[in-house]
């Protein structure tokens, strides 16, 4: 999606200190973050399509159970299989099996992809299973109703922000850059979501979900470690992919600025 084009932001103030678990922020953006979208063509694209089908699968509190019906895996199947159709995902099977990360099959590809992204786990020992890394990183979760974790994709956050669940409430800077540009397509935000808020979250902005799929699943099977803070740079971004492991499976993942004045982004 081209920034200016398909969707225009503003990105209006600079955000204030906020300490984890605040209900309160100084609102420093009195319009929303999306000023418009082009929907008609986030619709006609199917890998945006199915992705925007899976967003509301998900119990948005941790400690409450995810039950899975037979019509969201089929939602999960149809999102997967539009992903592998494109070319990032193509390439990135390519690139992982000649590392040795993947099988060749792309029927055991798909079926890894599942179990990384989707498969449930509990985030709170001997609770039931609660989370999985696509709800955490894509569709956004709560502490017990407490915090907000997670939601790092610019979508929901705009299909929030549209139905009033979201309220944007201005732009985190980084060091030696006081304020971003509008079509900058990586972000730290400040924001409420359904009476919490988010101090900082950073975000891809425009960008696919094959795209994020494609660069969080590599920084993942490429590094057994906790937490693994990968360098790239992304067009005229220099920043970090960082990617937490619940065990086999994601955590959280996000894209970090470098010279960014707040690291905890989880």
């Amino acid at each position: 999606m081209n920034p200016g084009k398909d969707y225009r932001i503003s990105l209006q103030g600079k955000a204030g200190y906020v300490p984890a678990g605040s209900k309160q922020a100084r609102d420093s953006a009195h319009f929303p973050l999306f000023q418009c979208v082009d929907e008609e063509k986030l619709k006609s694209r199917k890998t945006f399509a199915t992705f925007i089908s899976l967003l509301d699968n998900y119990e948005m509190s941790t400690g409450v159970a995810e039950v899975v019906t037979a019509e969201e895996v089929a939602e999960i199947n149809h999102f997967l299989d539009a992903i592998l159709e494109t070319k990032v995902m193509k390439l990135t099977h390519e690139y992982l099996v000649k590392k040795n990360l993947a099988k060749p099959s792309q029927k055991e590809f798909r079926s890894q992809l599942y179990n990384i992204w989707f498969q449930l786990y509990s985030r709170e020992p001997g609770k039931g299973k609660d989370s999985c890394g696509f709800e955490h990183v894509f569709v956004g979760e709560s502490k017990r109703g407490q915090e907000i974790m997670g939601l790092h994709n610019w979508v929901q956050f705009y299909l929030q922000e549209k139905r009033n669940n979201i309220d944007y409430k201005g732009f985190v800077a980084r060091q030696h850059k006081n304020r971003p540009d509008e079509d900058d397509q990586v972000l730290n935000l400040q924001f409420s979501w359904k009476d919490m808020v988010k101090p900082v979250g950073s975000s891809f902005i425009g960008v696919s979900p094959e795209f994020e799929f494609a660069v969080y699943t590599i920084v993942f099977l490429k590094s057994q470690e906790k937490v693994t803070k990968e360098l790239v740079r992304v067009e005229e971004y220099e920043l970090q992919i960082v990617v937490n492991r619940h065990g086999r499976h994601i955590g959280t993942a996000y894209p970090a600025l470098l010279s960014s004045n707040n690291p905890d982004l989880y």
